[in-house]
């Protein structure tokens, strides 16, 4: 075991906040934050990659954990730890961090101290959400991140930010709040906020059916609103519009879709089987109209806004499929996504940086002064439609296959059609934007891609190829992460639970069928 297994994830954790004390004590003078800022979050994505470094293919449960005591009563442990699903997922959080600070550096001009204080302790908020593994622990993190979010929005939001802050806050607090009900009742009956304790009470049967369908629906609905779901996405557009670049590209999806597949797939498979065609119908639904939504769009943040919820609903399709290859896909997507998103944020900033506008009807020709925006802008788009040998064609390929052959062959056919609208409505704005008779606006004189912001796109241009030629480098641990660790062999003295010791069974697979939890069940009953 490498010596800096047992507190890499508190470090990954501390960094962040060490990092925005120092900003909040050291002076607002020039670019100071900005370093500190750029140099934290660097710091703390070398840290993220120790974690696949170091990580075990194939070996079940979590590693690299933690679990110490916090709180006696209730009995609230730091509980953290990462699997096949969230390592990743941490990797690409620690990577968008420093794109954000890169994409701020000169958008944000006054008050540095507190935007790069906030904005790292969000850092914190995220990866917190990913580690988590006490239910109590995870709730705090989750809704820590949503604090400097609404905050920053409502003090750098570009055009209305008090009023969308505002609409962002209570769109995704007031869902949280039964959330936060349904873990209270689940600690009243088991005696342990404990992830892998909770599946393991949840698939032994001995939690009344009836009141488990109404927490498993609290969960839903919490990260249903966070991804958003359709018809949840009222927070969307307006957040992607007003929202400091740094901050829109962090928040968006990741969270929430992590969360469903972890939290409400994982906790409650039997549940979610039965609300599976209602969400699958929904994300379906959500495909569609955000892709048809993005091609009505006339500024390039709210394209962007209803494009990502057009994503977001191919992932819910694949996660609420209930398949193992789907939901490897669905991973596989979202840290596609992830990345290539990052790009298109870093790449927009830069335009509206340097042309004060985010209209697209204002652009045209921009290609000829801004060659290397324009290439890498080609290379973000063409990844994002999904074309063989870059990042999306393998998560879209292996969610549109599987769901036609394992789940709904109609269903299948209807979302693909969001990829033709999709490669309608991004060439669009390629060529709206970037070629074409050049606009009035475009003969103004602007500087191309600085040595910072080329410093971040090239690697992340050089990952769209790579995750779409070598899918394997990831799939190999995300197959791992989709199954739940074994149940520990001693839940009862583990965590001082209030209920019997429950006979050993092996916990449910992700989403578990009903021939699954009927072979479980005879063992519950023995």
């Amino acid at each position: 075991m490498n010596q800096y297994d047992p507190i890499i994830l508190t470090l990954i954790l501390l960094v962040p906040i060490a990092g925005a004390i120092l900003v909040a004590l050291l002076p607002d003078r020039g670019k100071l934050p900005n370093w500190i800022a750029l140099l934290t979050s660097l710091l703390t994505f070398a840290f993220t990659l120790h974690l696949p470094a170091h990580f075990i293919t194939g070996q079940p449960g979590f590693q690299f954990e933690i679990d110490r005591l916090w709180i006696v009563n209730p009995a609230i442990y730091y509980h953290v730890g990462v699997d096949g699903l969230s390592m990743w997922l941490v990797v690409l959080t620690g990577l968008l961090a420093p794109i954000g600070v890169v994409a701020s550096w000169n958008a944000i001009q006054s008050r540095r101290k507190i935007f790069y204080s906030l904005f790292l302790v969000q850092q914190t908020a995220i990866f917190g959400v990913f580690m988590a593994l006490d239910l109590m622990l995870y709730y705090g993190f989750w809704e820590l991140s949503l604090v400097p979010m609404a905050v920053l929005i409502a003090m750098y939001g570009r055009k209305n930010g008090p009023k969308t802050a505002l609409k962002f806050f209570l769109f995704t607090f007031i869902p949280s709040a039964p959330l936060l009900v349904a873990i209270l009742w689940l600690y009243a009956r088991t005696g342990t906020f404990n992830f892998v304790e909770l599946q393991y009470h949840i698939a032994s049967g001995i939690l009344p059916a009836g009141a488990l369908s109404w927490v498993a629906l609290a969960f839903l609905f919490a990260f249903a609103v966070k991804v958003p779901l359709f018809p949840l996405h009222g927070w969307l557009s307006d957040t992607f519009a007003d929202a400091p670049v740094a901050m829109a590209m962090i928040v968006a999806g990741k969270m929430g879709l992590y969360s469903m597949l972890r939290f409400h797939v994982g906790l409650f498979p039997r549940q979610a089987r039965y609300e599976a065609p209602v969400l699958i119908a929904l994300a379906v639904i959500g495909i569609l109209y955000g892709a048809c939504m993005a091609l009505a769009q006339r500024d390039f943040w709210r394209l962007l806004a209803f494009g990502a919820l057009s994503h977001f609903g191919l992932v819910i399709l694949a996660i609420y499929g209930l398949t193992v290859t789907g939901w490897n896909g669905a991973v596989y997507q979202i840290l596609s996504l992830g990345v290539v998103e990052g790009a298109v944020f870093l790449l927009l900033a830069v335009l509206e940086q340097r042309y004060g506008t985010s209209e697209i009807a204002a652009y045209g020709g921009v290609a000829a002064r801004l060659p290397r925006t324009a290439t890498y802008f080609v290379i973000a788009t063409l990844t994002m439609i999904g074309l063989p040998l870059l990042g999306n064609f393998v998560g879209e390929f292996t969610i549109l296959s599987t769901t036609f052959t394992q789940v709904s062959r109609g269903w299948a056919i209807a979302a693909a059609v969001s990829v033709i609208l999709s490669a309608s409505y991004m060439l669009w704005l390629v060529q709206r934007v970037f070629y074409g008779t050049e606009s009035t606006l475009a003969t103004t004189p602007a500087a191309d891609l600085r040595f910072g912001e080329l410093a971040i796109l090239t690697p992340l241009a050089v990952l769209m190829l790579v995750m779409g030629v070598a899918p394997t480098l990831w799939l190999h641990s995300i197959e791992s992460g989709v199954h739940p660790p074994p149940p520990p062999r001693a839940v009862a003295s583990t965590h001082n639970l209030r209920t019997p010791s429950v006979p050993s069974l092996a916990v449910p697979k992700i989403g578990t069928t009903e021939v699954q939890l009927a072979k479980i069940a005879p063992e519950v009953q023995r």
